[in-house]
């Protein structure tokens, strides 16, 4: 594995560009050197990564974002971008200002790291470049304490399937905080007759072929992050991203691909791959690849209220199993060795009454065959669950099947009688399999599990709200995505999660 200073001299990444696209000198001159292109926040802004005290800003400059090289119509040349913060959407009362430098080492985004400001508290942003002014966001920071906490969560976002419109309605309730848990992009070529399903769009030859490099991963994004529905929803909360697969290829292990990509190969893939991840999200510089490797998992408190655990089951699990004494095997591992303690000791030292824990693949118990997800590394759940059982009350937060499924997480499951630590709320896709249906054939596979509650195959996002006593969770889908994005959403289901005595209480 190359080490950080190899990939940066290989990449053409320098250590200067990742620090300027933070935070530039005071001094440094504000003016760019040659006037940007009209529409330079084409691609909209966002934030994440949210603390009691700031936040992370981000913004990607692309003034044409579908430019076929993936340079977004940029200059090769670096830009400085001012960026300010408010506590008013009129700007009266800025609170804080400062300049981050865009370089074409990081495809012009920029990641200004904000800090200083007060917890629990709504705030507004902008970007300024030259004399164009960025769509105002809207953010939040987290609580100090925290009586009350809105999230919804969101997954698996394939633009070519259909349109976005769990994103329209997760933008209209502005929640405090959105979960992303993974698929962001889908690294398929896109044909029209065969996996171009969003009505009225086309696209041009240089979508049609896997995504393999740099470049195509950089304009991947950009026709990801062209839909309005998508922007609105970045730019009303703050984000949590985890990755799944498709940032890189369907899946892909921890150094291996299931599609022939030799090894050598494809060690420079993911890091490619895992760099434009970095480049269009708003990750704070902790995330910043080194080479084939990226530190995405991360720790936040929601005040005393929530302990949250952001997880990374993919870049160090275990092969697949090749046989059944494989995959029970003690020694497995979706998390690998050292973010197994990391979140152990997470859990062990949590004084909240909830956990949330979220990653990219099914915890829950369903076949034996399903050895992508926590069904290939059950000795892995085991451990899991245990240390969840020693904490508070634990709510998984999953995506990757494209189904809404509610489940209570059992201490065995095999034992109907086993203790309940917590509930698994797993969010269909945003717009991965199209239209979908209300159930299909793989809903008996679920359905059989006392503990499973709901399984319902279209597309949606789930909203819940948590208080110190209780979890309120509505699944919303919606009729379909694949003509338009004005499909109204249906709350396919209630739940109540007492804090005491975790179950799934449908409302």
């Amino acid at each position: 594995m190359p080490s950080r200073r190899t990939f940066l001299q290989l990449t053409g990444l320098s250590a200067a560009s990742v620090t300027l696209g933070i935070a530039a000198p005071t001094t440094a001159d504000a003016t760019p050197a040659r006037p940007i292109p009209d529409g330079a926040f084409a691609l909209g802004v966002a934030s994440g990564d949210p603390r009691p005290d700031g936040f992370v800003l981000w913004t990607r400059l692309a003034p044409t974002p579908l430019a076929v090289d993936g340079h977004g119509g940029m200059p090769a040349s670096q830009v400085p971008v001012q960026w300010e913060v408010a506590e008013d959407s009129r700007f009266r009362h800025v609170v804080r200002r400062g300049l981050a430098i865009a370089s074409p080492d990081l495809a012009h985004a920029v990641h200004p790291e904000v800090r200083g400001l007060r917890p629990g508290r709504e705030y507004f942003y902008r970007f300024r470049v030259g004399t164009q002014v960025s769509p105002i966001g809207r953010t939040k920071t987290l609580p100090a304490y925290g009586d009350q906490f809105t999230f919804a969560t969101a997954s698996c976002q394939a633009w070519y399937h259909g349109y976005f419109a769990a994103h329209r309605d997760i933008a209209r309730r502005a929640p405090d905080a959105v979960f992303f848990l993974g698929d962001y992009i889908y690294e398929y070529g896109i044909v029209a007759g065969d996996n171009l399903w969003r009505a009225g769009v086309t696209v041009g030859p240089e979508h049609g072929v896997e995504i393999e490099t740099l470049e195509q991963y950089r304009l991947r994004y950009s026709l990801f992050k062209s839909d309005p529905d998508l922007q609105a929803a970045h730019a009303v909360a703050p984000w949590f991203l985890v990755w799944d697969d498709h940032e890189v290829q369907n899946n892909y292990g921890a150094a291996n691909s299931l599609y022939g990509v030799p090894p050598e190969l494809f060690v420079h893939r993911r890091a490619v791959a895992y760099r434009a991840y970095y480049e269009n999200a708003p990750l704070a510089l902790d995330s910043l690849p080194q080479g084939p490797s990226s530190r995405v998992y991360r720790r936040y408190d929601i005040g005393s209220l929530a302990r949250v655990h952001l997880l990374d089951t993919r870049q160090y699990r275990d092969p697949l199993p090749v046989d059944e004494a494989d995959r029970v095997s003690e020694q497995r591992t979706i998390m690998g060795a050292e973010q197994e303690a990391w979140l152990y000791d997470g859990l062990r030292r949590s004084r909240a009454p909830w956990n949330i824990v979220a990653g990219g693949v099914v915890l829950s118990a369903v076949t034996d065959d399903r050895t992508e997800q926590w069904d290939g590394y059950p000795a892995n759940r085991r451990r899991v669950l245990e240390a969840m059982g020693g904490a508070g009350t634990s709510v998984m937060l999953t995506g990757d099947i494209h189904r809404h499924v509610a489940s209570e997480l059992k201490l065995d499951f095999a034992d109907p009688a086993s203790r309940t630590v917590g509930v698994e709320l797993v969010c269909s896709s945003v717009g991965s399999n199209g239209d979908g249906t209300d159930t299909d054939a793989y809903a008996k596979d679920w359905l059989q599990h006392p503990y499973m509650k709901l399984y319902n195959a279209r597309r949606g996002y789930v909203h819940s709200t948590m208080t110190r006593s209780e979890l309120t969770t509505e699944f919303v889908n919606f009729p379909y995505i694949q003509a338009d994005a004005d499909a109204q959403p249906n709350v396919v289901a209630r739940f109540r999660t007492p804090v005491v005595d975790p179950r799934l209480e449908a409302l």
